[in-house]
């Protein structure tokens, strides 16, 4: 048998000591926490809902039979009346009465007898009837408590489970959907959830809509129309370096709503030709010329794809995560209302962001006729639109029609939207169905959100995350909703230094914040969107915060202590321009 490490294989497996690290946080809760945190009390943990609407029909039956006794001796007592009532409407002679009334006297007292023992057998069968009620209910009691208990111990497993895949994600073992899929399959193994609760993340409705924008994606760069509308953008506002940044927020704008990786929309589609760009103004990192206008591109480019990100369901393959989050406490969150919500801060923040860096970070070069005539010459290479660009536009046009008005107008959701326009491109043949195999992003994305939104659903089922919001929100208790929630909007915010990942982030943080909020108060509509917007810019900060920020990092225009400062500001400036703004645009909505 033949070596593979000496044919050049080498090892294809995790990394071992992140992987042990890994193991040994998972391991260590799994087996700890049960021991150390004792199950609380029920008005702070009820258990999962399955349990609590389980035993309300248990408790239902006896209360049903023990009803009926009560209305049996009713017509009796009017049987045991008539008597009396016909005495009485019937009055004799008194000395009929004197002559009958031994044997009325008998007859009343036969009555009389008949009557109690039928009330004491009614009485007692009443108090059996409330006995068995009684024992039903201690019964029914003592089982819903077991359920309470074996609910706090799954849950604390499940948590457990869940945190050693966050871990795992952000320490990177293992490629993220492999991670994820460990850790799904760990929930079965140890009897955490049974195999088909397990595998329930992957059925949700919202995670599909995303795998098909992923094949719009890939249309749009097969095609060149992604690339070409940069270059139209470049070559409409490209004179001033200035212009030029508000033709990236164009494409990027333009292209999101059908691109859901920001990684490939930025480093796929907007960095080769900013690259380029910069390159042909002489704007290079080797050479101690960053910031002629490169550097200046870099960061605004990356902050711009963060924006877009923030302001469309499908710009960002951790959105629908959030949105199923949040439909876990019942809020539905459709595509319209998600873009209507966003539409006026994101717009602001593509205005102002360029501008803030343009004074901030000022490129050296600010006039760039050069792009206009590179645009034009690109454009002219490239030719005139082809077919497969024009059913492009043509079957975006269809489906971005259909989430904004599609539910309401013509009863179609948005993913069944997307399944439509899927459909269409591939009976054109603008995708063919091995380009629907090839990308794979898409693919992961459905492992790990798949796994991720499962997890994060059954610790909202099984009452951990309700547990927690009633902790946090009792220790806030006599702060006003506004005070409260922005503070734990900025905190889950600026936890994101500790993330490289915003999947991450908001698979472990969203649904606990978000439950907290309501239980502050907070309007949930409002909490839920304005923590799914906070989903994508709190990027902004690190290098290492989302999948283009190491790409655009690693041109090398921009020095880790600037990138990690301009972040810092760019942050406040986020928080303001959605607090303030979005805060009266939410108010015009009555969002709060």
């Amino acid at each position: 048998m033949s070596n593979p490490e000496s044919q050049g294989g080498g090892w294809q497996g995790a990394k071992p000591l992140r992987l042990l690290a890994t193991l040994a946080v998972g391991c260590l809760l799994y087996v700890i926490l049960p021991r150390v945190a004792p199950v609380p009390d029920a008005k702070f943990f009820a258990g999962s809902a399955a349990a609590k609407a389980k035993n309300g029909e248990k408790g239902a039956k006896p209360g049903e039979k023990a009803a009926k006794p009560a209305d049996k001796p009713k017509p009796v007592e009017a049987k045991a009346a008539e008597p009396k009532v016909e005495a009485k409407a019937e009055p004799k002679p008194a000395a009929a009465a004197k002559k009958l009334s031994a044997k009325e006297f008998e007859v009343q007292r036969i009555e009389a007898e008949a009557k109690a023992r039928f009330e004491a057998a009614a009485k007692a069968k009443a108090d059996a009837e409330a006995k068995v009620k009684a024992e039903a209910d201690a019964k029914a009691k003592a089982e819903a408590e077991k359920v309470r208990q074996a609910d706090w111990v799954r849950g604390l497993h499940l948590f457990a489970i869940f945190v050693a895949t966050i871990l795992g994600i952000i320490l990177r073992p293992l490629p993220m959907g492999a991670v994820a899929m460990i850790g799904v399959g760990l929930t079965a193994i140890t009897g955490t959830l049974p195999i088909a609760d397990s595998l329930s993340g992957f059925a949700e409705k919202t995670l599909w809509l995303i795998i098909v924008a992923f094949m719009f994606a890939r249309g749009f760069i097969k095609t060149g129309l992604g690339t070409r509308i940069a270059y139209f953008f470049m070559r409409l506002l490209g004179k001033r370096t200035l212009g030029l940044a508000y033709g990236f927020a164009a494409t990027e704008f333009v292209l999101a709503p059908v691109v859901p990786s920001n990684t490939a929309r930025t480093a796929g589609i907007i960095m080769p030709i900013m690259r380029s760009l910069a390159r042909a103004y002489g704007s290079n990192p080797e050479d101690g010329t960053a910031r002629k206008i490169g550097a200046y591109l870099t960061m605004t480019c990356f902050n711009l794809d963060l924006i877009v990100s923030a302001m469309f369901l499908t710009a960002m393959a951790a959105n629908p995560m959030t949105q199923k989050f949040a439909a876990d406490f019942g809020i539905n969150i459709t595509w319209n209302s998600w873009f209507v919500a966003a539409i006026v801060p994101g717009l602001v923040g593509l205005l102002v962001i360029p501008f803030f860096f343009y004074k901030l970070y000022k490129p050296e070069i600010t006039q760039t006729p050069e792009a206009v005539e590179m645009a034009t010459a690109k454009l002219r290479e490239m030719g005139r639109p082809s077919m497969s660009e024009w059913l492009m536009v043509a079957v975006f046009s269809v489906v971005l029609v259909l989430w904004v008005i599609g539910e309401k107008t013509f009863g179609i959701d948005g993913t069944t939207a997307a399944l439509l326009g899927l459909a269409l491109l591939l009976l054109t043949g603008v995708l063919t169905w091995k380009d629907v195999l090839e990308e794979h992003n898409a693919w992961d994305v459905l492992i790990w959100t798949g796994g991720l939104i499962m997890m994060a659903g059954f610790l909202n089922k099984l009452g951990m995350i309700p547990w927690f919001s009633k902790v946090v929100g009792a220790s806030m208790a006599g702060h006003s909703w506004q005070f409260g929630f922005l503070v734990l909007a900025v905190t889950y915010f600026y936890a994101h230094y500790f993330f490289a990942s915003m999947t991450a982030h908001a698979g472990a943080m969203y649904a606990a914040f978000l439950g907290v909020a309501i239980t502050l108060g907070a309007p949930p509509m409002l909490a839920a969107l304005v923590l799914c917007f906070f989903s994508n810019l709190h990027a902004s900060m690190t290098h290492y915060g989302t999948g283009p920020a190491p790409a655009m990092f690693g041109l090398g225009y921009v020095p880790i202590g600037t990138w990690w400062r301009l972040g810092f500001m760019v942050s406040v400036v986020n928080i303001l321009i959605w607090v303030v703004v979005g805060g009266a645009w939410w108010k015009v909505l009555h969002l709060w």
